[in-house]
Parts: structure tokens; sequence; C-alpha cells
């Protein structure tokens, strides 16, 4: 059974840095999608960054792209998002998901389908002040 579970939310100033961690369990890294989703208050989810390591592919929205790094580390089979230079539009709850790719339906944009991924986990809250 798969399992993922993030860490590493906090209140930081505009400005600041954080790494979010998520610890996967039951889950084989290759050929699976993992990605960094958030939600803030009334919006609704967004992705954020994605690695498929089918392919070593990284993908990053738009808003994030130059400030926030996705990674993983097989030996702890777990992702990281380090997130640099925050801002206060970054305010949101933060979800660690994956989902084993079948076919290509997920390659070409992994971020815009949420509700393609099967697991995810519980979301850890990322507070940017100002």
């Amino acid at each position: 059974q798969v399992q993922l579970a993030e860490s590493g939310g906090a209140s930081v100033q505009d400005g600041g840095s954080l790494r979010l961690s998520c610890a996967a369990s039951g889950l084989t890294y290759s050929n699976v999608y993992m990605g960094w989703f958030r939600q803030a208050p009334g919006k609704e989810r967004e992705g954020v960054a994605a690695f498929y390591t089918g392919a070593m592919r990284k993908y990053y929205a738009d808003s994030v792209k130059g400030r926030f790094t996705i990674s993983r580390d097989n030996a702890r089979s777990t992702l990281y998002l380090q997130m640099n230079s925050l801002k206060p539009e970054d305010t949101a709850m933060y979800y660690c998901a994956a989902e084993f790719a079948r076919g290509d339906r997920l390659y070409a944009d992994p971020l815009s389908r949420p509700s393609e991924y099967s697991y995810w986990g519980q979301g850890t809250q990322v507070t940017v002040s100002s």
C-alpha cells in the first residue's frame, strides 16, 4: 500500500526559505509521477512541481520557476521541495501526490491534472507573512 507523508511546513517571512519533505512507502520509484500541489483557502488545488522518474524529467509551474526545486532521494524514499524567495502568495497547504505512469496521459502536463493522481499525503501548511 502506498503511503505519503509530508513534513517541513512552517510560518516564514517574505523572502524566506523552506524545504518540504515527502516520505513515501510502498512505492517504487521506477516510472512514477510524483508531484507537489498546493491549495489556498477558497482556491482550487494547483500543481507546483512534479518529477517523472521514467524520464528523469522535472516540471514547474510558471509561478515558482527559478524559486522552487523538486528533487528526490531514492535511498531515503523521499521527495523534496526546496522553496526559496517565498512570497505571501505561496501561502497554502502543500500536498505530495503520486501516480504510477500508465501511457503518456500525464507526460505533457502532470501539474494541471491533480485528479489523475491516486495517492496523496495529508498536507503540510506553509504560511508566508509580509
